[in-house]
């Protein structure tokens, strides 16, 4: 019903439109595109030119203060990178925490990352984590503001902005079939449709379906998607833009929480890379709903304006298996591995978001320069109703479990009856913003702005009262200086504010977190423009970092819970190196380098890697133009994670029990053919050398990433 809904919106516009249209002369989709310059970028290997998420002024990447990571469409075809993690993982200076299979969060540059936009909106993350699988299918690239983003977003972590921006339709005629199968069963077919469908509308659909087994016991995914865009030239100087798409995630096997790392001696455990907690009856379902209508106007040669509404409706229903120590002093007995209880949950989310955002951006002349100024307004809303059910009353809801070596999942189903609580939250964001970049001299531009948000909440969840409101001015202040057709140097400063839903060990809500964030750098095109270097120095201070702190009995459920607590002035600095481009002839590549040092809370800096490295190379021979050969490398920096202390029970009671996950690298590989004009094949081989690892130590718990494995695609483009 809901995409009957939003599906029949869609087609109400298009009707409305297609009425008003009749009535004038036939527009031409392109010359209105052309007039308004929104054309988007011809892309071409890896370097990128622009970036939406970091300002509104349409400034290139180069004229931006502040470092920006582009993974392009050329990149995710080349590599597979079919879901937002694989994307991320590509990308300088970012951490995906798969604490479970289906929850992650994200670190960058030492803090948690939760602003998440699509087309420059958005609001943070629910409980800071992605939920279910995020396909890239409808997404022509994936862009990374590194540091506070302060005039885009204003509430939220300083550590980056993740903005995925959305395909849009072509005014040439462009159709492809993509199909893969994989290790584990995995099988992909993927469309993409697009181009004019008269001299005043343009239209574009996506379709794919990804399903497939893993490495780990159980766990499987099928993913369905659909997005449907359509642009409208309403007159020479306005066009509409329309869009919707549905996205389904189900997976079955997925963890809640995940391995103990630990025996009670101290010693660390040493599971098969497949082993998973879930129960045989675990499973987790997301649907979510999308639409959108973006106008833009010209008011002048000079001046335009466009509004933006946007619309999200998801669903989730989850069963979920926890698995915990049932008695922490003993832990898992280091010779029969048992110890462990398990712990049943039925988990359903609900939330509405709806964003509206207008702005107006134009020029102006003053003092013999042009400058570039912005004006807006943004008001947003966020509505979620969760729930959790337990089993409390027939013993299989929290069963004793044998040794996980021997765990196959079977446990019989709990009744879901018992402990009913869960939250009813309102979240509404008010904000006006602006931003002038002055032309001081041709070379020398001054980027001012600012951004008044005023962030509600209203509700309780899990009987904690999570009414607050809160609202700051963020500035924004940024330099650059074009030493020469080829250098620009930077610097930047602006700030971030975001209220917290995390409770303390008493179930009251921490203090709002803050942070600053301030960076310098160097952008330089080299070899002929065909490749951007960036190199950068930041400094990032944060207060009232929400930091796990175990887990307490909510007073109102009765049932353990996670509690976190306020830490205290944590700083980051250090240095991010970003090279993009063709760096020769046939060699396209995407290199990052990043070291910084994360001060202010031990546990912070034990499970942040403070060191990274990422490469993504393809090479295209000259002597066979046809082929190309590429690989990836991912590495990071040890971690570790203290877990407490052995208990008295053993001859070494007292001593730390520590986590470590030593470094590593991650190498892929690929190769392609270019059959015919229509016709290609990739090949695509990921952690090849078959490297074993820990994926996060962001939580107590953690599990092993994915083996050595493969795929394989053809794809025809008509």
């Amino acid at each position: 019903m809901k995409m009957q809904k939003s599906l029949l919106a869609v087609c109400v516009m298009s009707a409305l439109t297609s009425t008003y249209a009749l009535a004038e002369e036939p527009q031409q989709t392109e010359q209105v595109i052309e007039r308004l310059k929104i054309t988007g970028e011809k892309q071409e290997g890896y370097k990128s030119s622009s970036a939406e998420g970091a300002t509104k002024l349409g400034l290139t990447i180069k004229e931006t203060p502040q470092t920006i990571t582009v993974i392009n469409q050329q990149q995710i075809k080349d590599f597979g990178l079919n879901d937002i993690n694989s994307v991320l993982n590509s990308a300088s200076a970012v951490n995906v925490e798969n604490v479970e299979t289906d929850r992650i969060y994200y670190t960058s540059r030492g803090f948690e990352l939760n602003n998440f936009q699509i087309d420059g909106l958005g609001l943070p993350l629910v409980n800071s984590n992605t939920h279910g699988r995020i396909d890239t299918a409808l997404y022509e690239r994936v862009e990374v503001i590194h540091g506070a983003n302060g005039i885009m977003t204003g509430v939220g972590s300083p550590a980056a902005t993740v903005n995925m921006v959305r395909k849009r339709p072509t005014s040439e005629t462009q159709i492809s079939v993509e199909g893969s199968l994989g290790s584990w069963s995995n099988k992909r077919l993927e469309i993409d449709a697009s181009g004019k469908l008269s001299d005043r509308v343009r239209g574009r659909v996506v379709a794919a379906a990804d399903n497939g087994e893993s490495y780990l016991d159980r766990y499987e995914n099928d993913t369905k998607v659909f997005y449907g865009v359509f642009d409208f030239a309403l007159t020479d100087d306005t066009m509409l833009t329309v869009g919707h798409s549905e996205h389904k995630s189900h997976t079955d096997g997925n963890m809640w929480g995940a391995l103990t790392l630990y025996y009670g001696d101290g010693t660390p455990t040493n599971y098969d890379e497949s082993t998973n907690v879930a129960a045989d009856w675990s499973q987790w379902e997301v649907s979510e709903s999308r639409s959108f209508i973006d106008v833009e106007t010209a008011l002048s040669d000079n001046w335009n304006l466009r509004a933006v509404y946007n619309r999200v409706r998801t669903d989730e229903d989850s069963l979920l298996f926890y698995t915990y120590l049932g008695d922490a002093e003993l832990g898992l007995d280091p010779e029969t591995g048992l110890g462990l209880v398990g712990y049943g949950s039925e988990y359903d989310l609900d939330d509405k978001q709806d964003t509206f955002d207008v702005y107006a951006n134009g020029t102006f002349e003053a003092w013999g320069q042009l400058h570039e100024v912005v004006v807006g307004a943004n008001y947003s809303r966020l509505d979620y109703v969760d729930v959790s059910l337990y089993d409390f009353h027939t013993g299989n809801g929290f069963p004793a479990m044998p040794s996980l070596a021997d765990w196959d999942g079977n446990t019989p189903f709990p009744e879901f009856t018992d402990g009913r609580d869960g939250s009813v939250i309102d979240n509404t964001q008010k904000a006006v913003y602006a931003q002038a970049r002055l032309a001081l001299t041709s070379d020398f531009k001054l980027l001012l702005g600012g951004r008044y948000n005023d962030f509600q909440t209203d509700g309780v969840g899990y009987g904690v009262d999570q009414s607050r409101d809160d609202a700051q001015f963020i500035p924004y202040v940024g330099v650059t200086y074009a030493v020469n057709d080829d250098i620009t140097t930077y610097a930047s400063y602006t700030e971030t504010f975001l209220a917290q839903s995390e409770v303390n060990r008493n179930f009251e809500r921490l203090e709002p977190l803050t942070g600053k964030n301030s960076e310098i750098g160097i952008k330089a095109d080299l070899f002929g423009d065909k490749a951007l270097l960036s190199a950068a120095y930041f400094h990032i201070k944060q207060e009232n970092l929400a930091v796990g702190d175990g887990d307490a009995e909510n007073p109102s459920t009765g049932v353990l819970e996670p509690v976190y607590r306020a830490a205290e002035g944590i700083t980051s600095e250090g240095v991010e190196l970003e090279l993009a481009g063709e760096l020769f002839t046939g060699l396209q590549g995407q290199v990052s380098a990043t070291v910084f040092d994360v001060d202010g809370d031990q546990l912070v800096e034990d499970y942040t890697a403070e060191k990274m490295f990422r490469t993504s190379l393809t090479y295209q021979f000259q002597s066979l133009p046809d082929v190309r050969v590429g690989a990836t490398y991912q590495w990071k920096d040890a971690t570790s994670r203290v877990q407490g202390t052995v208990g008295p029970a053993y001859d070494n009671a007292g001593e730390t029990i520590v986590t470590h996950q030593p470094s590593y690298g991650l190498l892929g590989l690929m190769a392609s053919w270019q059959v015919t004009d229509n016709l290609s094949v990739r090949v695509n081989g990921y952690n090849v050398t078959d490297e074993k690892y820990l994926n996060s130590l962001y939580w107590a718990q953690g599990f092993y990433g994915a083996p050595a494995n493969y795929s394989a695609s053809v794809s025809y483009a008509f």
